[in-house]
């Protein structure tokens, strides 16, 4: 499959499940999106018509019944293709007893009865241990159910003692849940349909009293079907009717109505997760506004049982991440409220394997915390607690929330590394291949799925995406390779060849795959700047240092020669194609200013070498100053920044007018190196902020000297994150300018969290085969194949891909589409002439 037909397929993807998950006018959108419940269904279909009690009222309830048997003979979930949840034992006999109730399915009954009889011990005895509290609750009355309703369940003696055991569990929690001044999971009239016997017989003052301004009681349809069935109140009815009504193939979700932001964040997170948020950036904004306005006014209400509260903490957890992520002007206390609430803290702590889902959603949410919320900082610590103890079980099927697949392993990366510390294309590749099966969400009665956040046509697009940049990235890291080869910076003897990992590392941190022409100059840079960088440390004379300082003062390179003369007429070249496409683009000649921003960074080498080999050993201030030059990442990031906007070339570019953002990432990366690079850089006579602090605080050892380099990284790193995700109404900066900063931060941050893996020939091989070369691992459902599957893209050279932009409303630009150009052979200035000309391109993250 060629490039062209690869990105036609993407794009009818994209069309497609925008459509399908995003059309404003999808009626009942939302609730399509709700997998049914088997077991509310079957209790629909139990009710009899009122004026003739021989029919069913909601016929095409059991008529669902009767077509959506599996083919085992359980109604209910799966997982693991097609293996039965364990809610699948009460929808069954639910739906037996429905089937038998109208003297239909006869076939489906014995169908039915064959699969209890042959699973229903094993499946018991698997999940004892760790029955969700609602399992204990219904199943035992659906038993009884069965019984009083004449369908004959045969029960050897073992699976006796189970359901026995089971008969007590639910004992001892309708015993707490009397006395309980909040439930640990619903009200027990959410379970009226479990009380069949005289003993637990509800009167109907009760029930009426309970009921919502809906009609329900608790939103939940079966409870709701048998309040109607004992009181015939009319609001019970107008609820069931009109959840029909949106149901037109007669199977009714577990709750009715659903949390429609949760559903809708859960979308957005889903598909963030999944590296597609480019392609549905309009629909995503659209999303975040509506809920971000919603929760401007949302009141604080007082909930009555400890489950709604979690549900609550869950989905403002999720909803805090992705308004900062986004933005939005956002309190810690949207998520750490939980912090006061000392008897929540105790049944949180007390339950803790119960709540798994919930706190990943909190730890994930702090990581974005800004300078000074220590409150967020206590909500971090408390959930990372509870997720340690959590990584100590065997499983964590019995979630309140919800069950995500292979959690374990995921939370297990999310403690030993970072977010920040995390390249996003890894991060989505982690992300499709723990997405196999989609995740249970845990209803009143029974398990159900977000056809939004886990269906094929989603997952197909995210694995083509992701091979689709394979495919660019190979093309790309093969013309780098040349590159470096034709300047001979391969062969310099003395310095790290790095033109793997520094394509790696800018390709790994991006997300538009049409960046092309912006992420071969910025990978260009990065690898000229660890050639400079090691001449200046380990190679040159002074002698040969100053003249190569005084060629790039004057920008001229007569006279040079050696590496000095292959370094100046690389920059030379870079410079001049960087200057030149910004001229066709801006009509802007930044010539000048590019040359004093390298001429900067040469400096900062050469003063570092000359404290290095003299032995003069600087101020704080003094290091600080010149070493957040020499880490040379405000240099990547200008230089590339200028695409992203015309105001960049004019005013940014001076040492003067850098922005307290590029600033902060300065002064991080520096800090970052420090911390992991001061052994080398002592055995080297090379100066370091560890080895300064050591120094002037004689009473101090290396501990102490590396804690408080660590604090002060802390402090910058949440400065910066307060600059990339705070946005004001004079805020000049567009957010592409912002994550190419937190982009170039992760990068330094993955390099250096635990080591120097910059310096290591091994440690990111794996990474790097996963990023650039090998597909993820997935596999389709057999009934589910995916239409297509992508090809590594030939070898092309002079290949450009670019992006096609429309203007819309507002001075908006919407992307339509990609350009792949197949181009003769030309220098790179024509290239990006040709491409810039047609094209505006997105942003471009290092």
């Amino acid at each position: 499959m060629n490039m062209e037909t690869s990105l036609a397929s993407i794009h009818i993807l994209v069309a497609k499940l925008k459509e399908v998950m995003f059309s404003k006018e999808t009626s009942n959108r939302i609730q399509s999106f709700v997998s049914p419940s088997a077991y509310d269904t079957a209790w629909l279909a139990m009710i009899p018509h009122p004026t003739e009690q021989s029919v069913p009222l909601f016929k095409d309830c059991l008529e669902w019944l009767v077509d959506n048997q599996k083919k085992q003979g359980y109604w209910g979930e799966t997982v693991n293709g097609d293996l039965p949840t364990i809610d699948a034992l009460p929808a069954t006999i639910a739906c037996m007893v429905a089937l038998q109730k109208w003297g239909l399915g006869t076939k489906n009954i014995q169908k039915g009865l064959k699969f209890i009889q042959a699973n229903m011990a094993e499946m018991l005895h698997d999940h004892l241990h760790h029955l969700p509290p609602w399992f204990s609750i219904v199943f035992p009355a659906t038993i009884e159910l069965a019984e009083s309703s004449g369908l004959k369940l045969q029960f050897n003696d073992h699976t006796k003692l189970l359901l026995a055991d089971i008969s007590n569990q639910r004992t001892q929690i309708l015993r707490a849940e009397e006395n309980a001044v909040k439930w640990q999971h619903l009200p027990l009239l959410a379970y009226l349909e479990t009380f069949q016997s005289a003993k637990d017989h509800v009167d109907q003052e009760t029930i009426i009293k309970h009921l919502t301004e809906d009609g329900s009681l608790f939103q939940s349809p079966s409870a709701t079907a048998q309040a109607y069935m004992y009181t015939g109140n009319q609001k019970c009815l107008h609820y069931l009717m009109s959840l029909v009504e949106k149901c037109p193939n007669g199977a009714v979700p577990q709750k009715y109505p659903m949390d429609e932001e949760l559903v809708e964040l859960s979308m957005v997170d889903q598909v963030q997760r999944l590296g597609l948020s480019e392609y549905f950036s309009d629909e995503i904004g659209h999303i975040l506004r509506k809920v971000y306005r919603s929760y401007m006014v949302q009141e604080c209400l007082i909930q009555d049982n400890w489950n709604h509260i979690a549900e609550k903490l869950y989905k403002d957890a999720i909803a805090f991440r992705l308004f900062r992520m986004h933005g939005y002007n956002v309190s810690p206390w949207t998520i750490c409220w939980f912090l006061h609430d000392n008897d929540l803290l105790h049944h949180l702590e007390h339950n803790y394997r119960h709540f798994t889902s919930l706190f990943y959603s909190v730890y994930k949410a702090t990581d974005l915390i800004f300078l000074g919320e220590t409150e967020l900082h206590e909500a971090r610590s408390f959930s990372r607690k509870m997720l340690q103890k959590i990584l100590t079980l065997k499983n964590i099927e019995d979630d309140n929330l919800v069950i995500f697949p292979n959690l374990l392993q995921v939370i297990n990366e999310e403690l030993s590394t970072p977010w920040i510390a995390r390249l996003d294309h890894l991060d989505h590749r982690m992300w499709i291949e723990q997405n196999k099966e989609g995740p249970l969400w845990t209803g009143k009665a029974s398990f159900y799925k977000l056809s939004c956040v886990h269906n094929t046509d989603l997952m197909q697009l995210a694995l083509q995406n992701y091979m689709f940049k394979q495919s660019i990235y190979q093309n790309e890291l093969h013309e780098l390779k040349e590159w470096s080869k034709k300047w001979g910076l391969t062969e310099m003897g003395f310095c790290r060849e790095k033109t793997l990992y520094c394509y790696f590392a800018i390709s790994a941190s991006t997300s538009l795959p049409h960046d092309s022409l912006i992420r071969m100059l910025v990978a260009k840079s990065a690898i000229l700047i660890t050639v400079a960088d090691d001449f200046f440390d380990m190679h040159g004379t002074l002698e040969e240092l100053h003249v190569l300082i005084e060629a790039i003062n004057r920008w001229d390179g007569e006279g040079l020669r050696g590496p000095s003369k292959v370094i100046f007429d690389v920059l030379d070249h870079l410079v001049k194609d960087i200057t030149n496409t910004l001229i066709l683009r801006w009509k802007v000649d930044v010539t000048e200013d590019f040359r004093s921003l390298w001429r900067e960074t040469f400096n900062s080498w050469l003063t570092e070498t000359t404290w290095g080999r003299s032995g003069y050993i600087p101020s704080v201030d003094e290091y600080m100053q010149t070493s957040m030059i020499s880490i040379a990442t405000h240099t990547l990031v200008l230089t590339s920044a200028c695409f992203l906007n015309q105001s960049v070339p004019k005013n940014k570019l001076k040492p003067q007018k850098y922005e307290n953002i590029t600033q902060s990432l300065m002064a991080t990366t520096r800090l970052l190196n420090d911390i992991q690079s001061y052994q080398k850089e002592q055995e080297e006579g090379i100066m370091n902020l560890v080895l300064l602090h050591l120094n002037q605080n004689p009473d101090a050892g290396m501990d102490d000297s590396i804690s408080e380099v660590k604090r002060l990284l802390e402090v910058k790193r949440n400065e910066l994150l307060k600059h990339v995700f705070t946005h004001d109404d004079d805020d000049e900066f567009s957010n592409q300018w912002k994550h190419l900063h937190l982009s170039c931060f992760k990068v330094f941050q993955m390099l250096f969290n635990s080591a120097n893996l910059y310096d290591s020939d091994v440690e990111l091989q794996l990474d790097i085969r996963k990023a650039i070369y090998v597909s993820p691992e997935y596999e389709f459902p057999k009934h589910l194949k995916p239409q297509t599957t992508i090809q590594a893209m030939p070898k092309k050279e002079n290949m450009m891909i670019s992006a096609r932009y429309v203007q819309i409303h507002d001075g908006h630009l919407a992307h339509v589409g990609m350009n792949i150009h197949q181009l003769s052979k030309t220098s790179m200035t024509n290239v990006s002439s040709k491409a810039l000309s047609s094209a505006i391109f997105g942003s471009c993250f290092i």
